[in-house]
């Protein structure tokens, strides 16, 4: 098993096994944060909260550690899922955290709490789609730009597969 995640890790970029390794810290250390919370104050740590994020906040617990894992193994499936389990956790605590914020809207330049969440979410966010493309396509062209069927030139020369794709009009080839 760990020959196939070397074998994956060996055929990714430096920036994309950066990127995945910078996912997997965060999720980690929101495992971690959950996980001291529980330890703390047991599954009622979230009571103060709406049943829905108790809910939430308490499966993080399973969550994040699976991203971790998946991000790690370099598995495409761990970057719609970190993506997903990142924007709902975002929306989470900004709902939770509203009232106090609309009081003192400065609480949310402490570097605890909303603002690493809500930084760490949308770098997750703006960096899924290259992620996505590293750990989907061949390698050597992961970082290259998308290649766009209705450019002026068309498709590269040589090029012999026009598939079902839909044309800008909305009709298939």
């Amino acid at each position: 098993m760990t020959d196939g995640i070397r074998r994956r890790w060996r055929t990714l970029s430096p920036r994309t096994r950066a990127l995945l390794l910078v996912h997997a810290a965060g999720f980690l250390e929101g495992t971690g944060t959950h996980a001291a919370d529980l330890a703390q104050r047991g599954l009622h740590a979230y009571s103060s909260y709406a049943l829905p994020a108790q809910v939430f906040f308490v499966a993080l617990i399973v969550l994040d550690p699976l991203v971790a894992v998946l991000v790690l193994g370099a598995r495409p499936v761990g970057v719609p899922l970190a993506v997903a389990v990142m924007a709902a956790d975002a929306f989470a605590n900004w709902f939770v955290n509203w009232s106090w914020l609309c009081a003192d809207w400065s609480r949310l330049l402490r570097p605890v709490g909303l603002l690493p969440i809500t930084l760490f979410a949308l770098f997750v966010l703006a960096t899924s789609r290259p992620l996505w493309r590293a750990l989907s396509a061949d390698p050597a062209v992961a970082w290259a730009p998308p290649i766009r069927e209705d450019a002026p030139d068309g498709p590269p020369k040589g090029r012999t597969d026009h598939g079902s794709q839909p044309r800008r009009n909305g009709a298939h080839r």
